[in-house]
């Protein structure tokens, strides 16, 4: 019987453990970005003015790493980043480290997809969740 008690009371002990850990635990605040300008589709004579948005996390400028903060870039013709993995800097990954949420896009005439990607201080991409693609057909002037 004494066996039995120092059981149910590690049993207890146990899961008051887990209780206490889980209520104490951080909940992930899972954000969204997205084009608001133009939309999946869109057929536009140049240029293509691109108007960014997001939700579930704040736009702050590139340079420091702050939970739930960071900025936007667009990669033309490219797929989204892994988590953690450095945006490069080049003509089909535009930066806007300075959190900016609209630009124009001197694009020639063609088919293009567009991803939004949202990345931190460090241009540490927050990955696929954090992630849009548009496809938009750019006309002739």
């Amino acid at each position: 019987m004494r066996t039995a008690s120092r059981i149910h009371f590690l049993v207890l002990c146990m899961v008051t453990l887990f209780v206490v850990v889980g209520c104490g635990k951080k909940e992930t605040t899972k954000g969204k970005v997205f084009f608001v300008e133009p939309k999946d589709g869109a057929e536009i004579k140049g240029p293509v003015k691109v108007v960014m948005g997001v939700e579930g996390m704040k736009i702050q400028p590139a340079g420091e790493v702050v939970e739930g903060t960071g900025h936007h870039h667009i990669l033309i013709n490219q797929d989204f980043f892994p988590p953690g993995q450095i945006i490069p800097t080049d003509e089909t990954h535009k930066h806007y480290g300075k959190g900016q949420t609209e630009d124009v896009l001197n694009l020639p005439p063609g088919n293009y997809k567009l991803t939004l990607q949202f990345a931190d201080g460090l241009h540490r991409s927050y990955g696929k969740d954090l992630s849009s693609t548009i496809n938009i057909k750019v006309a002739s002037q």
